[in-house]
Order: C-alpha cells, then sequence, then structure tokens
C-alpha cells in the first residue's frame, strides 16, 4: 500500500501546486505558508475527533524530534518553496525539485542503512531525465537575482523537506500519521504566526488570514495540498521504503503536465510526451522490479 500512497501523494500535490503557483503573487511565501497549515492543522484535528484516533504518549525524544522535523519541514522548508516558486515559477522548480530523490537516498541510506535495488536506482532515473526533458523548453526566465536566490532557496527546501521526513520515519512505525502530521505543522503553524506576528503586526496577520480563507484557489490547494498529500505522503514512508516513496511522489511533475493537458487544454507536444512516457516507464520499472 505504500506506493500506492505515495502516488496519491503526488497526484493531490502536483495539484496543489498549480495553485498554489496561482496564489503566490497575491501573497507572501509566510502569509500563504501560514494560511495552508492552518487550514491542514484544522483537518488533522477533525479527522483525530471523527474517527477516534488516540493521541499516543510520545517521550520526551519523540516529541523533540518531532518540534525538530516541524521547525525545518513546515515552517522553513515550505516557506523557501513557495518563495521559490514565486521566483522562479513552476518549470524551474520542477527541475530543481529533482534533487529531492536523490537526497532521500543518500539519507535514509546514511540514517537507516537502507538500500534499494539497482533496478530502483534506474526507474529514478529515468524518472528525473522524464521530467527535465518534459519541461527543459518550458522554463521561466527570471532575472539573474532571481533565477539565483530562487534556485538556492528551492534546493535548500528539497533537503530540509527530505531530512524533516525522514527523521519522523521511525516514530511512524507505531503511530497514526495523522497524529504525526498533526504535531509537526501545528509546530510549523506556531512558528510562522510568531514570526509573522512580530514581523507584521496583528492587523496584518489576520486580514491576511481572512484573505486566504475566503480565497478558492488557496483553500483547495491547502486541502489538497496540505491535508490529503502530507497524510498519503506520510503514509507512504511508513509503508514502503523511503526511496521507493520518493521516486514516485517526484511523479507529482509528470502530473501537473497530464493535468494541464486535461483541464487547461494545454498541448503535449512531443517532448513533453516523451517526457511524460519515460517518467512513467521508471515508475513501471519501479513497481515491477521491487
Amino acid at each position: 500500500m505504500g506506493d500506492i500512497y505515495a502516488i496519491i501523494t503526488a497526484i493531490c500535490w502536483s495539484s496543489a501546486v498549480i495553485l498554489f503557483d496561482l496564489a503566490s503573487n497575491r501573497f507572501h511565501a509566510l502569509h500563504l505558508n501560514a494560511i495552508k497549515n492552518l487550514i491542514g492543522v484544522f483537518g488533522f484535528l477533525m479527522t483525530i475527533v471523527i474517527f477516534s484516533i488516540p493521541i499516543p504518549s510520545f517521550t520526551i525524544h519523540d516529541l523533540f524530534v518531532l518540534f525538530v522535523s516541524g521547525i525545518f519541514g513546515i515552517m522553513i522548508a515550505d516557506v523557501l518553496f513557495l518563495d521559490s516558486l514565486r521566483r522562479i515559477g513552476s518549470g524551474l522548480s520542477a527541475v530543481v525539485s529533482t534533487l529531492y530523490t536523490p537526497t532521500i537516498f543518500i539519507l535514509a541510506f546514511l540514517m537507516f542503512d537502507e538500500t534499494i535495488s539497482i533496478w530502483s536506482y534506474l526507474g529514478g532515473a529515468l524518472v528525473i531525465i522524464g521530467i527535465i526533458l518534459s519541461v527543459f523548453k518550458n522554463l521561466n526566465r527570471p532575472n539573474k537575482k532571481n533565477l539565483y536566490i530562487g534556485i538556492v532557496f528551492g534546493i535548500i527546501a528539497q533537503f530540509l523537506t527530505a531530512f524533516s521526513v525522514l527523521m519522523v520515519k521511525p516514530i511512524m512505525e507505531n503511530n497514526s500519521v495523522v497524529v504525526i502530521a498533526l504535531f509537526r505543522f501545528g509546530i510549523g503553524l506556531i512558528a510562522t504566526v510568531l514570526i509573522i506576528l512580530i514581523k507584521d503586526g496583528c492587523s496584518i496577520f489576520f486580514n491576511k488570514i481572512k484573505e486566504g480563507l475566503n480565497d478558492k484557489i488557496v483553500v483547495i490547494g491547502a486541502i489538497l495540498g496540505t491535508y490529503l498529500s502530507v497524510i498519503f505522503w506520510l503514509a507512504g514512508y511508513k509503508y514502503t521504503l523511503a526511496g521507493r516513496a520518493a521516486i514516485y511522489n517526484q511523479l507529482s511533475t509528470i502530473f501537473i503536465i497530464l493535468i494541464a493537458r486535461v483541464f487547461l487544454s494545454e498541448t503535449l507536444g512531443y517532448r513533453k510526451t516523451i517526457g511524460v512516457c519515460i517518467a512513467i516507464l521508471g515508475a513501471v520499472i519501479v513497481t515491477v522490479k521491487y
């Protein structure tokens, strides 16, 4: 089931990225991060209440790990990703995001001595090649300052995201992923809100929250990208190898292309078509040669 969860993650996240990209011109990365995390935390709380999911008795060490994971992966990484997306656009951001899979490979090996088959490495490489081929001719051309800053922010965001989710992998083995998500995003939300209050004051904060909650694009993006995708994302890492989950997660860029084709009537073209086929072939190899 871990593989299926990871693929669903890619579908939800790809839809959310398109929506966040549309909203990034109206909201600062900090404000957008706070709004989407607020909606996500509310969703996690409602899920726990409705399904009577018990809150485990975490150890001091577990709480510390969840705190660090929330700060690195939710407050810092998400803000850097959203700011990078605003600066360089979704096309170039997709290329930068290909660092996510090899980062997971390396960190999973260093942290858990996890290894995957040579076929999985081959499949992962094909997915990355397919993504780069698909978006290469469709990259935005930001000015040099935004280009360099956006790429650096994107690289740091990918590393912190990978590191933060692997930190909590041992804790997830015996605990609900919804509870883990609530703790991580709750911590990230509180830290982000405190920064905004110090930086902008209460009035701007509440005005932006109100504006975001009335924005259908932001709300739907948060439901898909913060609530649903996070639950499936963590479940993927819980029930399969980290390297395999990362490869399937990377398919989100390919799904963005397919979603744009179906719902926005964007043409594929031969380059995109070849790239999509290569990436899908890579995912099939990972699945079949497990």
